[in-house]
């Protein structure tokens, strides 16, 4: 019988995982007994998805507030540090701006506005338009964003973070200054001693405040990309993708999962015969058109894979044959027409007008994303993704 589905997305449901656990053993276990339970079996090429979270619960890459405040301080000086363009989370930063806080004796704080680097709004545009501020050139004072905002909570959360923020500052023992700007290069009037926290623009940052003058300047990046007295670390990305574990402990975006992966992969051949491809993802990289957040707060969709997932998709785009090359056509005829174009497509479709409007994304950031909006970040207990028939086509 012709076969009906194509692409399907499956959570398994894995037991809690804890440090030092075998997860390797535990995904395929998973795995197995979700295709017996379910009655689907395995096929080449399916994808096996791992999310970052149980990776670093297994290896233990915890580290508390404290071992951020020593490298800070070893780091900036543990004087007036600037703290530039972090984004607005309880989760991914608010812990990070405990430890950064306690250590130095004063930060100031420079917030990118209307929002920061994934969507969330300090203040709208409309806000901006209305009250003549350009967000490119000008800097706003703490007192003058009260004077011409007010107080702006969250719309999801309802945290004001500006006050939030200051708080956990002062909280921390060290004094705090708000300003609002967007060009890295005004923290330099305050302090030659900064951190960039932004994620995906971060080297540009650094450059820039590196060729204009800075004494010591780091990112996330470098702040416990080394173990502090016997903490995790992150030799890749430091603090970057990390999140709140508890009030005084974050958990680190995992590290050297590339044997994870291979382990996966080899165990289902062998229990199996079949080759899987195997990732490790974080935030899926897609945004919110209505929430206007951007979800990737992690430094990548894939932090590990195996070499199956390399690459972009090759694809021809079936309404535009439909309309174009074989509108004359409908029916069995048509259907025969595309599936001889789809079998005879060449491997590099760059250019061609059949791709147009396919998605020019890496596979990594498209799978990923399919796996994180499947698996949830709440109380699914799906932290593996099965995805089959991906890489099928109309033909297949």
């Amino acid at each position: 019988m012709e076969r009906k589905v194509g692409t399907i997305s499956r959570g398994i449901r894995c037991p809690i995982i804890r440090e030092g656990d075998n997860l390797a053993d535990i995904v395929v276990t998973s795995v197995l007994e979700a295709a017996e339970s379910e009655g689907f079996e395995l096929r080449d090429r399916d994808v096996i998805s791992v999310t970052e979270s149980i990776v670093a619960r297994a290896q233990g890459n915890y580290a508390p507030v404290t071992a951020i405040a020593k490298d800070v301080k070893d780091k900036l000086g543990g004087e007036t540090i600037g703290v530039i363009f972090p984004i607005l989370s309880r989760n991914r930063f608010a812990i990070c701006l405990r430890g950064i806080a306690m250590g130095a004796k004063k930060v100031v704080l420079m917030l990118s506005y209307p929002s920061d680097e994934v969507g969330n709004e300090l203040v709208s545009l409309d806000q901006l338009d209305a009250a003549g501020v350009n967000p490119y050139s000008d800097v706003l004072t703490l007192e003058k964003y009260r004077e011409l905002f007010g107080e702006n909570k969250h719309p999801f959360t309802g945290v004001d973070y500006v006050a939030y923020y200051s708080g956990l500052i002062r909280e921390s023992g060290a004094e705090v200054e708000v300003i609002f700007a967007n060009n890295p290069r005004e923290i330099l009037h305050y302090t030659r001693n900064v951190l960039t926290c932004d994620i995906h623009s971060r080297a540009r940052t650094k450059r820039i405040l590196k060729e204009s003058g800075a004494q010591a300047v780091c990112g996330l990046d470098d702040i416990l990309n080394e173990s502090v007295d016997g903490s995790g670390c992150n030799e890749k990305y430091g603090l970057l993708g990390s999140n709140k574990s508890t009030e005084d402990t974050i958990k680190l975006f995992p590290r050297d999962c590339t044997e994870l992966v291979l382990d996966i992969q080899a165990q289902i051949l062998a229990k199996t015969g079949k080759h899987v491809e195997v990732m490790v993802y974080g935030d899926g990289a897609f945004k919110d058109p209505v929430g206007k957040i951007w979800e990737l707060a992690d430094p990548c969709v894939a932090v590990a894979n195996t070499e199956g997932l390399e690459g972009t998709p090759n694809e021809v785009k079936l309404k535009y044959l439909a309309d174009n090359d074989f509108k004359e056509l409908s029916g069995e005829a048509l259907k025969e027409a595309i599936s001889s174009r789809i079998k005879g497509k060449k491997d590099n479709l760059v250019g061609d007008m059949a791709s147009q409007g396919t998605t020019p994304r890496r596979l990594t950031d498209l799978i990923g994303s399919l796996c994180d909006l499947t698996s949830g970040s709440g109380d699914k207990g799906t932290p593996v993704i099965l995805v089959q028939g991906y890489f099928d086509n109309f033909t297949d």
